[in-house]
């Protein structure tokens, strides 16, 4: 599967700052010092559906931390999945009588298209779930032969029994991630399960629903959990240093995942720091397909928004905030963009040097965007009210936000 096309990141003079992040399993923020080469795994879309904003605020708040190692001069090995069979899809497919295929396919372009026209820089490489398996269903087998999974009715289940770091990453109770699990895709109320919590690694053929040959496994598909799990360790290995996504996949995705990992490989830990964008609500409720309140990156494209303002009203919250989208979010938002245009459109300004250096504190201070946006909001105000004589200066302000905060102007 390929992904989108990547834009230019403009070069900077001197040099970006190692990125202190918060971190979901200490509760801290952590200092990270990749290698030459910063490894990056992000849960991507399940494609019954167009880009919302919730989307876009997540994928966003990945794309500063790409553009904040690359300004620190080293390369990003950026891996994303899509969850092209699932059963939130199958069941879309057969509400509007679809070939699920010709439905992932179509809404995966759509997520194409608006991740171009918001300047997300790609994944190097994007995988589909059903292109994965080949690779899953070996790890499915391992665990099983190792003890840590086991069948029932046919499908297989994973046994979080196996990895002692179970529960690290959320640190929540029993009662609370059963409940999580009945909402977010798991069964646990199924009997004949070990542990209500055990998810499932392998579905057998349900009549009626795709599969494939799993070999020893019999014909069926994956799971969720190790779908992610199959393609972060061929692409990037045990180790790596971010694992992000929305923070609703705290528990049980990346729970999950990370336990998978451990008892496959017995190393510890699956990643170096899991990182957790907020939630965007719609009309007080978190914006959701299940729920219907959408606010959809094609719609407002449609409709004339230029994308750098919906960057902009996406940059104006702190990434792990949970906030409301409203008609005022974007109006702020254009207006801030038709401020800064108007700023580097003079052929001289205040000088900017200092400026580069307050963007890239910012966001080295957890991806501080709303300070940033600040700082860029304080130079555009000097130069309406007082210009200055810097030649180069509305150019660097130019590249320096689009190479740090992906918005051109």
């Amino acid at each position: 599967m390929h992904a989108w096309p990547a834009s230019e990141v403009p070069a900077l003079p001197g040099s970006g700052r190692d990125l202190r992040i918060h971190d979901t399993v200490t509760g801290e923020a952590i200092t990270l010092a990749p290698g030459p080469v910063a490894r990056i795994y992000v849960c991507g879309i399940t494609p019954y559906d167009a880009t919302h904003i919730g989307h876009a605020a997540t994928y966003n708040a990945f794309d500063l931390v790409q553009r904040v190692w690359l300004d620190t001069k080293r390369q990003v090995h950026y891996v994303q999945n899509v969850t092209d069979v699932d059963d939130p899809l199958l069941v879309r497919a057969e509400r509007d009588g679809l070939d699920w295929v010709a439905l992932a396919e179509r809404e995966t372009a759509l997520f194409r298209e608006d991740m171009t026209a918001l300047r997300m820089l790609p994944p190097r490489h994007y995988i589909g779930a059903v292109e994965a398996i080949p690779g899953i269903v070996p790890l499915v087998e391992r665990l099983r032969d190792a003890g840590a999974a086991y069948e029932l009715d046919g499908d297989i289940y994973y046994s979080v029994e196996a990895d002692p770091h179970f529960g690290e990453i959320s640190h929540l109770d029993a009662e609370a991630m059963r409940l999580l699990s009945a909402e977010r895709g798991g069964d646990p109320d199924r009997p004949g399960k070990k542990n209500p919590l055990d998810p499932m690694l392998w579905m057998a053929a349900r009549e009626g629903e795709p599969s494939w040959d799993g070999a020893s496994l019999g014909r069926g598909r994956p799971g969720w959990h190790i779908e992610c799990v199959a393609i972060a360790l061929d692409l990037l290995g045990m180790g790596f240093d971010v694992q992000g996504g929305g923070s609703d996949l705290v528990f049980p995705h990346h729970e999950m995942g990370a336990s998978h990992a451990h008892a496959l490989t017995g190393e510890h830990p699956y990643a170096k720091a899991y990182v957790h964008a907020g939630m965007v609500a719609l009309h007080g409720e978190k914006m959701s397909k299940s729920k219907g309140n959408l606010v959809f990156v094609s719609a407002l494209r449609r409709d004339g928004v230029d994308p750098a303002a919906i960057r902009l009203a996406l940059l104006a919250h702190h990434y792990r905030a949970d906030w409301e989208w409203t008609e005022e979010v974007l109006d702020q938002a254009v207006e801030r963009l038709d401020r800064w245009r108007a700023a580097v459109s003079r052929p001289d300004g205040p000088s900017a040097d200092a400026l580069v250096e307050e963007i890239r504190e910012a966001l080295a201070n957890d991806l501080d965007a709303p300070a940033a946006l600040a700082a860029v909001d304080r130079w555009a105000a000097r130069q309406a009210e007082t210009g200055g004589t810097d030649e180069g200066a509305p150019g660097l302000v130019s590249r320096a936000v689009d190479a740090l905060l992906g918005v051109a102007l």
